[in-house]
């Protein structure tokens, strides 16, 4: 008893203590987890290859541990995004990446959730890297409405940058961004190339949206296929034939119609009419195994994820029957998971960047 007496003791005074200097400990703290921000550099340290990060796997619907539509791809020194919903720049930074150090955008389609958090990483592109140009997006026909919209409703906030700053910090021509616009005649068109990387814009089944594209990015061998949002899609199984890595698009009609069964009984008829709407416009993660496997592709990374998904434990009803429609691995992705594919090399690694 004694013991547990004088351990007790031992324990109020050290939460006593805590309580006391509470604040200049939280200042010291505080000062070394500030130290470390500006060298978390994650580019630097990564070999040449083709790499993927997901800076978001989430969708419209509400899911705090994920951030909307958002996937980054480092070819050797380039490093371009695909789609930013949401906290994907936020996403980004938190994984290491800076806004500054990327090349261009790349839009898929103008879906709210895949172009809502272009704001940011305008911001961060110029103030980040005290960029002299504006942020380079690509997409199919109506980026230019997309990026001149964004570029209006951050002109006031661009004009009390520079006044703030001085333009040696924020050059005045290099905020916001500049649509760059392509065509695609038939199935596919190659809209970059450059340094080794090729990237293949191809035409996907997203109706009544269109245009709306996926992107397929080839580097020293190796190749990865970003879905973009689509039903199950012949044009993308040609297109990706031999990549080594799709990520894509994944609905699970079982559990989407559970929730809006349950909006419907709380007479929110409208909503539970858009879950059964979006059901014919994506693909079910069994979809997006069988295109893997058609496609001869060695892993299937999920994102997009419909419904909300807030904890690992229901993977494997989310998965339903996917892991007997592909021979390779199938990953639920999550924010902050980075894929890397080395030039020479079949293997894909994975690690965690949050």
């Amino acid at each position: 008893m004694k013991r547990i007496g004088i351990g007790l003791l031992v324990v109020v005074i050290a939460l006593a203590a805590g309580f006391v200097f509470q604040r200049p400990i939280g200042e010291a703290v505080y000062q070394r987890a500030a130290q470390a921000v500006p060298g978390r550099d994650r580019l630097a340290g990564l070999e040449d290859g083709l790499h993927v990060g997901l800076c978001g796997t989430g969708s419209p619907m509400t899911n705090p541990k994920r951030g909307g539509p958002c996937n980054v791809v480092v070819a050797g020194r380039q490093v371009l995004v695909v789609d930013m919903g949401e906290n994907g720049n936020r996403n980004l930074n938190m994984m290491g990446i800076s806004a500054g150090d990327v090349d261009a955008l790349l839009l898929t389609h103008f879906h709210s959730d895949h172009i809502d958090g272009i704001g940011p990483l305008m911001l961060y592109h110029w103030t980040r890297g005290t960029s002299t140009a504006p942020l380079p997006i690509h997409g199919p026909e109506g980026v230019e409405q997309v990026v001149d919209g964004f570029n209006a409703a951050y002109a006031l906030d661009h004009g009390y940058r520079i006044a703030h700053h001085g333009e040696a910090v924020v050059p005045r021509s290099g905020g916001g961004a500049a649509a760059r616009p392509f065509a695609i005649s038939g199935t596919k068109a190659i809209v970059m190339k450059g340094g080794g990387l090729t990237v293949t814009a191809f035409k996907v089944d997203h109706d009544p949206i269109e245009p709306a594209v996926g992107y397929r990015f080839d580097y020293k061998g190796r190749a990865v296929c970003i879905s973009g949002d689509t039903a199950r899609s012949a044009n993308l199984i040609a297109t990706c034939k031999g990549a080594d890595l799709i990520v894509h698009d994944a609905l699970q009609p079982r559990m989407l119609r559970d929730v809006g069964a349950a909006f419907a009984a709380q007479g929110s008829a409208t909503t539970a009419k858009i879950f059964t709407d979006i059901e014919d416009y994506h693909a079910t993660p069994e979809q997006a195994a069988q295109s893997a496997q058609d496609a001869g592709a060695r892993m299937l990374v999920l994102s997009h994820l419909v419904p909300p998904l807030p904890f690992a434990y229901l993977y494997p009803a989310f998965l339903g029957d996917a892991p007997a429609r592909f021979d390779g691995r199938i990953v639920v992705g999550e924010d902050g998971m980075l894929f890397s594919l080395l030039p020479q090399s079949e293997a894909i690694d994975r690690r965690r960047l949050l």
